[in-house]
């Protein structure tokens, strides 16, 4: 409509007719109607990229918090799978994907529009636009493959960074700054040479997009113009007067126009894509038939112990198994072993952090363990920014001031609930003004009042005096009576109370 409103416009302006009221209608109706499209179309895009980034975050945190993977991820890498993939794949959605309707659709409709006014222009431009859908394609390989490498490289990077950040005491104490400055320059410098090709990629793919439209164009143009002038150095297919012509050759830069807008989010599209593929290979998703976490608070019921066939664990330089271990719903059981000997590998296996090499990790009934049954005390449990209280109800945020006060006496934390503020503590992320078996108790009586069946204890006495190690023992023991209990160790007290011993 605004094309038409101009060319009759003009039209009638050279003819010297009235002041062309119907023109200007439809020039103001065509504006407000693209307005209104694209308002639409965008704000369609956006609630669509919403729901469906609603799902990858949650997929992508449910595996990187308690679902299996393929390999170790570092604390880095997994920022970057959670935050920076994520805010790919909902670019791509928000930007790429309206963008690559509009192209595909957009320039069909203005050679169908056009073609009424002058059939000659229209062939014109689906001349143009088929070399520059190859061209096209040919660039848009070459900038999956760089992208691909990109992501690849900000992962490592990012992975890298965090670890020499984490480790930074260790490596000043060993004067391996240098090396250690060599290694992020040489990650940097991959990373900043692996952009340059995407960006190398994309200058080529816009300066293929510009030369075909600028060249649909001019040919538009030339032909209307040389028709209306009678100077065609052959007979006019067609008889053209100036309103359809100019029409046409206002339409002309509309026809390359959506393709333009595709080419500006097809950085997002390749960014996104490898995002997609990056996520899919660090986090795949569960095979049919295979069991998932359910949604909701976990339920004892449904788990009848615990059953390891065969199981065997690989990583670069360590092998464990084949481990066959039984145990019953209610059973104390150990993994017995030096210092990586792979028991904390073992137990990551049990909670379904890690898959395996060969081999299952079963209930007694043979149903693969729901994760949302386990329970883990770790060597070295998360504790964020908040007071006692908080960092232990982290699995059961719905726990009584009471229950939380029980489950921290029962550990052993009565000592630092009399003299430090009780539950109101303060803890930092780093547990500042804590031992290090105050840290683990803490970690604990979180896993006991998440009252889940199997409770996964790793090193569950170090960094403990005796007396406070024979109270852990007992508690471990009692607990056996209410839960499945497997407690990694390589404390001889602890194998002896319990009443199955695996030796890695």
């Amino acid at each position: 409509m605004f094309a038409w409103g101009i060319a009759s416009a003009i039209g009638g302006h050279l003819e010297s007719v009235e002041f062309p009221y119907i023109s200007l209608v439809l020039i103001v109706a065509g504006a407000a109607v693209r307005a209104l499209a694209v308002y639409l179309v965008h704000g369609h895009a956006i609630r669509a990229a919403q729901r469906h980034i609603h799902e990858v975050r949650g997929r992508v945190w449910r595996h990187l918090l308690a679902g299996q993977l393929p390999r170790p991820v570092l604390s880095g890498e997994s920022a970057t799978l959670a935050i920076d993939h994520v805010q790919a794949i909902e670019d791509h959605d928000s930007r790429f994907a309206p963008s690559r309707l509009a192209a595909a659709l957009g320039p069909v409709m203005v050679v169908g529009i056009v073609a009424f006014a002058s059939w000659v222009a229209a062939l014109i431009m689906i001349g143009t636009l088929l070399p520059f859908i190859f061209g096209m394609i040919l660039a848009g390989t070459a900038a999956r493959r760089a992208s691909d490498r990109q992501l690849a490289a900000l992962a490592s990077l990012s992975g890298l960074f965090v670890d020499r950040v984490r480790n930074l005491p260790l490596i000043r104490h060993f004067g391996a700054e240098e090396r250690i400055v060599r290694q992020v320059k040489l990650a940097t410098r991959d990373v900043a040479e692996r952009t340059i090709r995407v960006l190398r990629v994309a200058f080529i793919s816009g300066a293929v997009l510009e030369f075909f439209s600028a060249l649909a164009v001019a040919l538009v143009a030339v032909y209307c113009g040389f028709s209306l002038l009678g100077l065609l150095p052959f007979d006019p297919p067609e008889q053209l007067t100036l309103v359809p012509a100019f029409f046409a050759l206002a339409m002309a830069p509309e026809f390359y126009l959506p393709m333009r807008r595709l080419a500006a989010a097809y950085h997002e599209k390749q960014l996104g894509e490898a995002a997609e593929s990056a996520l899919a290979e660090a986090l795949p998703e569960k095979e049919a038939g295979e069991a998932s976490p359910r949604d909701g608070a976990p339920e004892r019921g449904g788990f009848d112990g615990l059953w390891l066939r065969g199981l065997v664990l690989e990583w670069p330089g360590g092998k464990v198994g084949p481990l066959d271990m039984e145990l019953s719903a209610n059973d104390f059981g150990v993994l017995l072993g030096p210092t990586g000997s792979g028991k904390t590998t073992t137990l990551a296996a049990i909670a379904g952090q890690i898959d395996p090499a060969a081999g299952r990790v079963t209930t007694i009934s043979g149903d693969a363990p729901d994760p949302a049954q386990v329970a883990w005390a770790a060597q070295r449990p998360l504790l964020l920014p908040g007071t006692l209280a908080e960092n232990i109800a982290l699995a059961a945020p719905g726990a009584s001031e009471a229950e939380i006060r029980a489950v921290a006496e029962r550990v052993g934390l009565g000592p630092v609930l009399d003299r430090r503020g009780g539950l109101a503590l303060p803890v930092d992320h780093a547990g500042a003004g804590l031992s290090g078996g105050e840290r683990r108790r803490i970690g604990l009586a979180r896993a006991i009042l998440s009252g889940r069946p199997l409770l996964l204890c790793d090193e569950p006495t170090a960094d403990l005096d005796p007396e406070s190690a024979q109270a852990i023992i007992a508690l471990l023991t009692d607990l056996a009576r209410e839960r499945c209990v497997l407690a990694a160790t390589h404390d001889p007290l602890v194998a002896d109370a319990a009443r199955v011993e695996l030796a890695l």
